[in-house]
């Protein structure tokens, strides 16, 4: 009975070669590959920079917010409902809802006033009104420090802040999508609604 040395040595050197240069090229390939927030489609300095553009009601720049996204828009929610649940109201549900129905209900009544130029998109709409819940949100965590019993100051703070809103999401329709400029009243009408309602769930 006889054992081939050298035959066995040369495949342990053929597996060795091959597993290192796997390993190689396995490392090459993380190296390529992208960060995986952007892969998920976040990218922080863009949310960062729409964000921003929100805190000056007089001069938003719409120019940030022609690529729509739903990152920024859903950790303000997520904020809103976390300073809502510091101040003992459970409104998840509601704070979400609420969200759809404005988003759905402002893209009708937009697009039916613009007619055939109107191109706004349910994405495009959904994002302008998320990225504009931070004035609500400022409210709502502004709000923890106020008394109750001062009713007075809570409501001229959160009429501030609606008109705030307001501007600032009438401003973004109008530059974004097409027609609306014949109807800014109209639109900021909608708009004045919408944020009116969700300030109802800070102040009451």
């Amino acid at each position: 009975m006889s054992v081939d040395i050298g035959s066995a040595a040369s495949s342990s050197g053929s597996f060795g070669g091959s597993i290192s240069t796997s390993v190689a090229s396995g490392s090459t390939s993380f190296d390529d590959e992208e960060p995986l927030l952007d892969e998920l489609g976040i990218h922080p300095d863009q949310i960062w920079h729409k964000t921003k553009s929100i805190l000056n009601p007089f001069r938003v720049n719409p120019k940030v917010h022609k690529d729509s996204d739903l990152s920024g828009p859903i950790f303000l929610y997520l904020s809103l409902c976390l300073f809502q649940l510091l101040a003992g109201k459970i409104q998840f549900g509601v704070i979400l809802g609420w969200i759809v129905v404005s988003s759905i209900f402002l893209y009708i009544v937009f697009n039916m006033l613009a007619g055939r130029n109107g191109n706004l998109d349910l994405h495009t709409c959904t994002s302008v009104i998320g990225y504009c819940m931070l004035p609500v949100v400022i409210i709502s965590a502004t709000s923890l420090f106020i008394p109750q019993e001062s009713s007075v100051p809570r409501y001229v703070m959160a009429g501030a802040f609606v008109v705030w809103a307001t501007r600032a999401c009438t401003n973004l329709m109008v530059a974004l999508a097409n027609g609306g400029k014949e109807h800014l009243g109209l639109i900021a009408y909608a708009c004045f609604l919408i944020y009116t309602l969700f300030s109802f769930l800070v102040i009451f």
